[in-house]
């Protein structure tokens, strides 16, 4: 009976096919293991992948990061598997861990600002801290949220311009979410003259602000006196409206309590700057000393 060399790429490179052939026979058992292990383990891979997806729709994390976490987690499952499928077939694959190994730390080093970039975009979808259409503020930059992705994020300027912040900034800045909330407080401060009638103040502003739908009624409007300045007294009219209604409501204010403290002669103080002008000097002089 001939005897058969192991080594397949021996076999190989003495191009002895019926060594091969039987070779392939004698570890058929093993192979079909390892081919069960492998569309076995793939077809979990896949279905976990799905699992996970649903996993988080129902915890409600943004759209844009569940392929990304899908495809990642694949990836690692069926590595797993094709490593246990080598097993089986008595692969020694210490050496191939190790390749792979030294492959990832190698690309890691030289991708080590992308992979920050989208580990901070993972950050930012799982903990949504703001999500597409609010309004934020980043301490350099503020606008609206447009678009999320794993490596930025683009908002839109109240004037119109598109900013793309990277996430790995965003996460490691303090971040305003102005939208968060549903309601949001409107803080404004007048100035009147120390001869104007308080309450009579008090019922222009209550007044503005009962005519405008968009101040709500709940919670009531304040308006309170601020602190007394050098020229005039600090008014203070805090109102509540809808996120959405800030900027409306705010420049109404500005324009109708104006036009408001006209129309009811409540003058606002301003500063002002008195010059007098001596033509004679020495004459100035002379008169002041026979004062």
């Amino acid at each position: 009976m001939k005897v058969y060399p192991l080594d397949l790429a021996e076999l190989i490179r003495a191009r002895d096919w019926e060594g091969i052939y039987a070779l392939i026979i004698s570890k058929l058992p093993l192979i079909v293991a390892a081919a069960v292990i492998l569309i076995v383990g793939f077809l979990i891979a896949n279905l976990l992948g799905k699992l996970l997806v649903k996993a988080l729709e129902a915890k409600g994390v943004d759209p844009s990061v569940h392929h990304f976490l899908r495809v990642i987690f694949q990836l690692v499952l069926k590595f797993a598997v094709v490593l246990s499928a080598l097993s089986a077939l008595h692969v020694n694959v210490n050496s191939l861990v190790a390749a792979v190994g030294a492959a990832g730390v190698t690309a890691g080093l030289g991708l080590q600002a992308s992979i920050s970039q989208i580990a901070s975009g993972i950050q930012i979808l799982l903990h949504r801290p703001f999500k597409s259409g609010d309004y934020i503020d980043i301490g350099d930059v503020s606008g609206n949220v447009q678009e999320i992705k794993m490596m930025y994020t683009t908002l839109i300027t109240l004037d119109h311009r598109r900013v793309i912040v990277p996430n790995s900034h965003i996460t490691d800045s303090n971040i305003i979410n102005f939208t968060a909330e549903e309601l949001r407080r409107i803080d404004l401060e007048f100035s009147v003259s120390y001869d104007a009638d308080i309450e009579d103040v008090r019922r222009v502003l209550t007044t503005v602000t009962a005519v405008n739908p968009l101040i709500l009624e709940e919670p009531a409007p304040v308006v309170a006196v601020k602190g007394h300045g050098e020229s005039a007294i600090k008014i203070i009219c805090m109102i509540w409206c809808h996120s959405t209604d800030y900027w409306p409501v705010f420049y109404y204010m500005q324009e109708e309590v104006k036009l408001a403290f006209d129309k009811n002669g409540i003058s606002i103080p301003y500063s002002q700057l008195d010059l007098h002008i001596v033509k004679d000097a020495k004459k100035q002089r002379r008169f002041g000393s026979l004062s």
